[in-house]
């Protein structure tokens, strides 16, 4: 394999998420809400609408929105979080947002059933 075919593997895995990508980046913001002295919906919530600001990739909502979701944020507050930023980022950076919201949710879907589809081949 050459170093550009190496190269161009390792950057579709971590725009992919990557497991081993996504821990690493799991790991660096370990210590950050304890830092930040918010509460974690508010922690969370930030994030997101940081992401939005950002025009961020479906990989980093995959492990923003993923995260809210498992601490029981519901999605009419993340809608709330989109609606409250739309008008300082403006409505094409709210569209490009939720439209990668739900390419992440479809990822996280996923992996979920390619994870089931192996434990029952493991059978």
């Amino acid at each position: 394999m050459t170093g550009i075919e190496s190269a161009e593997r390792n950057l579709n895995s971590l725009a992919e998420g990557d497991a081993p990508v996504l821990e690493t980046l799991a790991e660096m913001t370990l210590d950050t809400m304890k830092r930040s002295g918010l509460p974690e919906e508010t922690y969370l919530l930030v994030r997101i609408a940081a992401l939005v600001a950002m025009d961020a990739a479906p990989v980093s909502y995959l492990m923003n929105v993923g995260t809210a979701l498992e601490a029981g944020i519901p999605m009419e507050t993340l809608q709330g979080t989109l609606i409250a930023i739309a008008p300082v980022v403006g409505s094409a950076r709210i569209m490009s947002a939720a439209s990668k919201m739900v390419r992440a949710l479809a990822m996280a879907e996923e992996e979920d059933e390619q994870e089931e589809e192996d434990e029952l081949n493991d059978l």
